[in-house]
């Protein structure tokens, strides 16, 4: 399988063209295509994520190496079964709009429904196409599915030459090779890399065959289509995932405080999905938005940017907060591409300054909002692509994306009950490296996860609260394992998981709580509108200055706090967990996530949380806690949840990594204990239904 790049890069003005090798410029697009060979013949440009004719160096390429060109869109259910009703919408409008471009160009789009593999192949053999160009992917689901599409176009021939699978990628950062990039994004910033131009639309030429290029469904037939296939389980599951934290809640009486805004229609608007929060349309109307957004500090007379400016603030939950909010979607598509609104943000900036840049930061929040969110949205897709960075030693570690953000997991066996493994604040999958592989020998098939904020995963600029992170723990749940799980959580995950368990308890087979945050408080009644259930939760007055600060009260004493975590085993509070917390306190995004400690609401007990479901509970105490007082958080356990599971053990804050092979034991006995039971019961509901 063939890659390429194309980087057009911008010059930093201290790393000059002439500092790379004389023959660089002539070997930027590394992909083996004969010009000689493909002048006059078919490509088909797969679009997936990429809906957009601007800087599309896929595009660009085909349309310079052959005769003609077909652009593809695939209506995969795999690939669609990941989008919200949302983005389901955003993405037939996006559609729409790059039909209307690529005829702009001289061509057309392709709309064909099934499995990607096989509607490639059947197009390849149909327009005799040597080449598929699609861009490189890092999401595990997106990977499986190119990885189906290459073998089956393996399989395809014609005289000639064999048709082949070219993956290519828009480059933000001049690099080439990305196993040689720092490990830290402190480090990665030091190499002051030029930023790479967007590279215009190309003019396309069609095939003279006639060819059936489909129509654009509506989002009703989408809906429909996507649903053809799904069982009862699979439909009662992802109406859970829509379920949002207040429809859960006012259901149990826990009505939250929500104001509503009437929505105002104005022409040319950027809004124009159903729930009009987010910037929709094709590249045109997207760049449109942006160019308001960028503009805000000027105001504006235009009513179509005075919207843009009116949805910013609300969005402005935390500084620079409401770039994503507005402009996500539209990029997770591939509506704009992050190097086009990099370089409309300098040239704005540019406009505002007489051309000057200060290295002092830039004049404008909106240019700084923007250039921050694509900055920091390359950089995890880097660390995401550099394997060196991300496989640990048990195998690779997969990509998820959630709400556009790249999350971290590994899945380890291939037999018997499904187990998830959540690790604390700070931590990440990797602090389960012990773990793993016990629990796997006793027949079971593990998932660890790297939650949202921590560790390799991305940082994004937004309010981290414990429900975003049980919703996470939700999607995960359905979008990935698939099946409910025997739910381990460490500290502040065991807290998270007690929040699924009583959010959507069917997700859910048992839980394991490893001295997990949370009080015990007796004869607890929640009271009608608290404020932890607001719909967005704002920042603390002086959290950003208390995040700063432990961020570097933390880089400076991680080593004893974390030895202060293993009191019977401190060598096990090693260099490789030192040094990874030291990595991930550098990611960008990381002030906003120690943010959430001063903004954190623990207020629902676990007793409460946990209510009903007391007898599938198994609580794993280290007695040498550092952080908690133990022996008063069992005696409250065992007085007012008798039913729970309690199993002391001789360890600190972390027992599941500095006693392993103990608590390893316990779970696994644990997972056969309930396992046992449901079938026991199961087997009992089968005997009493038969006939007498």
């Amino acid at each position: 399988m063939a890659s390429l790049s194309l980087p057009h890069f911008l010059p930093h003005r201290r790393l000059r063209r002439n500092h790379f090798p004389s023959d660089y410029r002539r070997n930027r697009c590394r992909c083996c295509l004969s010009s000689a060979t493909n002048e006059g013949s078919t490509a088909v440009v797969w679009f997936k994520q990429d809906l957009r004719v601007d800087d599309h160096p896929g595009l660009l390429l085909a349309a310079s190496k052959h005769r003609a060109v077909v652009p593809l869109y695939v209506l995969d259910r795999r690939i669609l079964s990941r989008y919200t009703t949302e983005t389901l919408e955003l993405a037939i409008i996006a559609l729409e709009e790059l039909r209307s471009s690529l005829k702009k160009q001289g061509s057309d789009l392709m709309l064909r429904y099934g499995n990607a593999e096989n509607v490639i192949a059947d197009l390849v053999k149909e327009v005799r196409a040597p080449f598929v160009f699609v861009e490189e992917e890092v999401e595990h689901h997106l990977c499986e599915v190119l990885d189906a599409v290459k073998k089956k176009v393996d399989g395809v021939s014609f005289p000639g030459e064999s048709p082949r699978v070219v993956l290519w990628r828009t480059p933000f950062y001049e690099t080439q090779n990305l196993s040689d990039l720092p490990h830290s994004w402190e480090e990665f910033k030091k190499l002051k890399l030029p930023i790479t131009l967007p590279v215009p639309a190309p003019r396309l030429s069609s095939p003279e065959s006639e060819l059936q290029w489909g129509s654009v469904p509506t989002l009703d037939d989408l809906k429909d289509y996507m649903n053809e296939s799904l069982c009862e389980k699979e439909k009662s599951w992802r109406e859970m995932a829509h379920a949002t934290a207040e429809r859960i809640l006012m259901e149990r009486n826990l009505e939250p405080n929500v104001d509503e805004i009437a929505g105002k229609k104005v022409h040319n608007s950027a809004f124009i999905t159903r729930n009009r929060d987010t910037v929709g349309g094709g590249t045109k109307a997207v760049l449109n938005a942006l160019a308001g957004y960028l503009r805000y500090l000027e105001g504006t007379s235009r009513d179509d940017w005075q919207v843009v400016h009116a949805k910013l603030r609300d969005a402005e939950i935390r500084p620079g907060a409401s770039f994503f909010k507005l402009f996500g979607p539209a990029l997770c598509l591939g509506i704009v591409s992050r190097r086009r609104v990099h370089y409309e943000a300098i040239e704005y900036e540019k406009e505002r300054n007489a051309g000057f840049i200060s290295p002092f930061g830039y004049s404008a929040s909106t240019v700084t909002a923007a250039t921050d969110d694509v900055c920091s949205m390359e950089w995890y897709a880097l660390v995401a692509l550099n394997k060196e960075m991300t496989d640990d030693q048990r195998g690779p570690v997969r990509m998820w994306r959630w709400k556009g953000y790249l999350i971290q997991y590994t899945v380890v066996g291939n037999e018997g009950p499904a187990v998830l493994l959540v690790h604390g604040f700070g931590a990440f999958l990797e602090h389960y490296r012990d773990n793993v592989d016990s629990i796997v020998n006793s027949k079971n098939r593990v998932w660890t996860i790297t939650v949202l904020g921590f560790g390799k995963s991305e940082k994004p600029n937004i309010v981290y609260t414990e429900l975003l992170w049980s919703e996470l723990l939700r999607d995960f749940m359905i979008e990935v394992v698939g099946e409910p799980a025997h739910c381990v959580g460490n500290s502040i995950g065991g807290y998270f998981v007690s929040l699924m368990v009583f959010r959507w308890p069917d997700l859910v087979k048992s839980v394991v709580l490893v001295n997990s945050a949370g009080n015990v408080i007796p004869g607890y009644s929640p009271l009608p509108r608290s404020i932890l259930y607001f719909q967005e939760r704002r920042v603390p007055f002086g959290a950003q200055l208390g995040a700063r600060l432990l961020l570097l009260f933390l880089r400076f004493n991680v080593k004893k706090l974390l030895k202060d975590c293993y009191p019977v085993k401190p060598e096990r509070a090693d260099e490789f967990l030192i040094t990874e917390m030291l990595r991930a306190s550098q990611d960008p995004g990381v002030v906003m996530v120690l943010e959430s400690i001063f903004g954190f609401d623990l207020s629902l007990p676990l007793n409460y949380l946990l209510k009903g479901f007391e007898e599938k509970t198994l609580v794993i105490q280290g007695m040498k806690d550092p952080i908690s007082d133990p022996q008063k958080k069992v005696a409250l356990l065992k007085e007012f949840c008798p039913a729970m599971e309690i199993k002391k053990v001789n360890a600190g804050h972390c027992p599941h990594d500095e006693i392993p092979k103990e608590v390893n034991h316990i779970i696994c006995e644990w997972i056969t204990e309930v396992d046992n039971d449901e079938q026991q019961t199961l087997k009992s509901l089968i005997a009493a239904d038969l006939p007498q």
